[in-house]
């Protein structure tokens, strides 16, 4: 992620966090993430330099008609600094830094399906030995893993997958 994504990122949220309206922008932030990952189209317009950073603004505008000032204020300065190709990723540390904030940390959870209600609950048991913060899980499937899960807590990480136990054999095999 680009250390400039990370300085928009903090400039938005101390102004959210100034005018009280952090979890409305954490809102925009989220949607905005989630809409410019799931469409190919708007994110290859977002870093396309030919198209003038006024039209981009001016359509991120009418997607996001609902958005608070402070979300529209980083239009324009995107606008101004022609910078519109970092906008997920701005969007994405927003999120990471309004959970931080708020003492809240996720919890990236790495399944070959997703998710169960049983293994939440094992995850969340083995989250509690790990961290004493508020926890968010977000479910990555990945089908390589074969099964099991790998928890992934900041720089902490837990493989209880069955790849992650094949590898070890193999380790363990060739010593």
């Amino acid at each position: 992620m680009a250390r400039a994504a990370v300085r928009y990122a903090q400039a938005v949220l101390d102004i959210a966090n100034a005018n009280n309206n952090a979890s409305d922008v954490n809102r925009d932030m989220e949607q905005i993430a989630e809409i410019v990952k799931e469409n190919a189209e708007l994110a290859t317009f977002l870093q396309n330099p030919v198209v003038k950073a006024q039209v981009k603004e001016n359509a991120l505008n009418e997607i996001f008609a609902s958005a608070t000032p402070a979300t529209k204020g980083l239009f324009q300065l995107l606008t101004s600094n022609q910078r519109f190709e970092i906008l997920a990723d701005i969007a994405t540390k927003f999120s990471q830094l309004y959970d931080e904030s708020r003492g809240v940390q996720v919890a990236t959870v790495t399944t070959a399906i997703p998710m169960s209600k049983e293994l939440e609950v094992k995850v969340l048991k083995k989250i509690k030995e790990i961290s004493d913060k508020n926890i968010s899980i977000v479910n990555v499937v990945d089908p390589t893993i074969i099964g099991g899960f790998v928890l992934r807590i900041g720089d902490q990480q837990f493989n209880a997958s069955v790849n992650g136990k094949i590898q070890r054999l193999k380790r363990e095999l060739n010593n």
